[in-house]
């Protein structure tokens, strides 16, 4: 099982604000270990930001499927500021698996995602 580090970014999210957009999902026979996820506001004015995880996969010693929780929600951050989650806790995802990126001003936040795939 070959290990690959790879950086996701976006220069600026969602395209509407209040309508979640996929940042990534996790591809076919992969698990992905996020690293870590910085959010940036790149507006004139303080934001709110959020991280949906979408999962419907099942495991890890439970029969209930998996639902869609946030990683954070409608988190301040201030004009040039930069939000870093996780500091240093890990997020598996399974395939299929997305991470949704959503702020209270569209195309305002700007999203750097680390993460390691094992194929």
């Amino acid at each position: 099982m070959p290990n690959t580090f790879r950086v996701v970014s976006h220069d600026v999210m969602p395209a509407s604000a209040g309508t979640p957009e996929d940042l990534y999902t996790t591809p076919g026979s992969t698990t992905t270990v996020i690293l870590g996820l910085i959010l940036a506001n790149v507006h004139t004015s303080q934001v709110t930001a959020s991280v949906k995880l979408v999962s419907d996969t099942s495991g890890g010693g439970r029969t209930a499927t998996n639902t869609t929780t946030f990683l954070l929600k409608d988190a301040p951050i201030p004009v040039g500021g930069s939000l870093e989650i996780l500091s240093g806790n890990k997020v598996v995802l399974e395939t299929g698996d997305q991470l949704e990126i959503d702020c209270s001003v569209a195309d305002k936040v700007s999203i750097t995602l680390s993460i390691m795939e094992i194929t």
